[in-house]
């Protein structure tokens, strides 16, 4: 199959010159216009797709070669983008900047080269004009691979301003498709792990966004450019190619969101669906209970400590989950899932189905990790190894040592207690590490359970999903 849609990637020299905020307009204007927009966001970030999704009234997908092999890059793709008229691809970083120590590995401009798509650079030019030219040519030529097809500049202090940088980008033969003037109040507010998520604002932004960037971009010469993109060859993903249904059954499994549990990858739902389970969301900052006849919970990313007064509240869903996950169902939890069933956070009481509890630490412990499962459990098996990224604040009060490596990279801090066990009324037994990372341990594992910081990607990994739905339909 050769895939023909037409795409671009938007990148940038550096983080902060406006990727997310040219991206999610782009989106919002494109979808305005009546076309159907595929939003994709490079690397393994769970904020930007929320917004994303918002735009283009689509679900925002990851593509990261680090969790899910580059080969399935392309796959992804084509399966996010299927009956798509245009595809917006936002990178991550600066263009060149991957995997710490890979040589760009995971980077836009790698991920652009293997979806064979033009590349959109938004420069920040609040403190320069002509010179901006210069860091666009270094752009162009430093990776043979990839080229710049087109030039946005963001902060623009004025008309004059704007044309001395547009005549010395037109020296290189770089289209510039469009200006943003500075003061924009179009930006997204942010804290500590990054922008606050679509789902907790009541977000007219979006749609100012998508007006702004129609007003100062040039949305034609933008698709022109997209559909320049050259044909990409390969089938689709497929979930129900990887993984199978393990009787004929429909069991329901209880999926947290709203505001507090705001992230999960869209094909974890739809790797849990080719795997015979139907997925229910149900919200804890509101719901009494479980969704009823639910044979299984998925816990995933979010803020609980920024909602943990509400979540704290709500005792009844509280007790249900504790002696739910206490008898056996099966639970996967990731990160902010770990968190809520801690027997506390900051203080504030949780479910209380791990004996644990949890803080606000000082620094970000952040970075893909090689984990492996040093025994059988839910869903992982001794000795195999995957890969996933963490991405929190907090620590558990019964954590290893910290050592810090770097203030906003890659750090060691984490680490989850192997001593503490049942100590809580309904707390799992006869629990070992949930993985292993970097040879630290991580999260806390039985064979119904499996709570971790660590974020997996399932379609890098559909073992894991189909384990989990194996337990999941032996239990209903």
């Amino acid at each position: 199959m050769v895939n023909l849609i037409p795409r671009l990637v938007v990148a940038a020299p550096a983080s902060g010159h406006g990727k997310t905020t040219v991206s999610t307009g782009l989106m919002a204007a494109l979808h305005s216009r009546g076309l159907a927009v595929a939003p994709f966001k490079v690397g393994p970030d769970y904020i930007d797709p929320g917004y994303h999704t918002l735009a283009a009234g689509r679900p925002g997908r990851n593509l990261d070669p680090v969790l899910c092999g580059e080969e399935l890059i392309p796959p992804l793709f084509a399966h996010g983008a299927h009956g798509c008229d245009v595809a917006v691809i936002e990178g991550v970083m600066g263009l060149f900047d991957g995997q710490l120590g890979s040589r760009g590995f995971a980077s836009t401009a790698h991920v652009a080269g293997l979806l064979k798509a033009p590349l959109l650079l938004v420069v920040d030019v609040r403190h320069t004009s002509r010179s901006a030219a210069a860091l666009v040519a270094g752009m162009d030529r430093f990776d043979p691979n990839i080229s710049v097809a087109g030039v946005v500049l963001n902060q623009v202090g004025s008309t004059r301003h704007e044309n001395e940088v547009r005549e010395a980008i037109a020296e290189l033969d770089i289209p510039v498709v469009g200006a943003l003037p500075r003061k924009l109040a179009i930006e997204a507010p942010s804290r500590h792990l990054g922008l606050v998520p679509a789902a907790e604002r009541h977000d007219a932004g979006i749609h100012a966004m998508g007006e702004t960037v129609a007003q100062h971009l040039d949305l034609d010469a933008i698709m022109s450019l997209a559909s320049g993109a050259e044909p990409l060859a390969g089938t689709p993903w497929d979930p129900s190619a990887v993984v199978s249904p393990p009787s004929p059954k429909r069991p329901r499994v209880a999926v947290a969101g709203g505001r507090a549990f705001t992230f999960r990858y869209p094909e974890t739902d739809e790797l849990l669906v080719a795997a015979g389970c139907d997925p229910v969301v149900f919200d804890p900052l509101a719901d009494a209970a479980l969704p009823e006849n639910v044979s299984g919970l998925w816990l995933g990313g979010g803020f609980p400590e920024v909602h943990a007064t509400e979540l704290d509240a709500n005792t009844s869903l509280l007790t249900d989950i504790r002696q739910r996950v206490g008898a056996g169902l099966p639970t996967v939890a990731e990160c902010a899932g770990l968190l809520y069933l801690c027997q506390q956070v900051d203080g504030h009481q949780m479910v209380g189905a791990l004996p644990l509890t949890a803080f606000m630490g000082e620094r970000l412990t952040m970075g893909y990790r090689s984990a492996t499962s040093e025994a059988d459990t839910l869903i992982g098996r001794i000795g195999e190894t995957i890969t996933g990224h963490e991405f929190h604040r907090t620590v558990l009060a019964e954590s290893a040592s910290r050592s810090t490596v770097a203030g906003d990279q890659e750090t060691n801090d984490g680490g989850v207690v192997r001593a503490a066990r049942g100590e809580a009324d309904d707390a799992a037994v006869d629990a070992t590490a949930a993985w292993v990372l970097n040879g630290r341990p991580d999260g806390f594992a039985t064979a119904t359970l499996h709570a971790s910081y660590l974020h997996v990607h399932w379609a890098g990994h559909p073992q894991l999903a189909q384990r989990f739905a194996d337990a999941v339909h032996c239990h209903d």
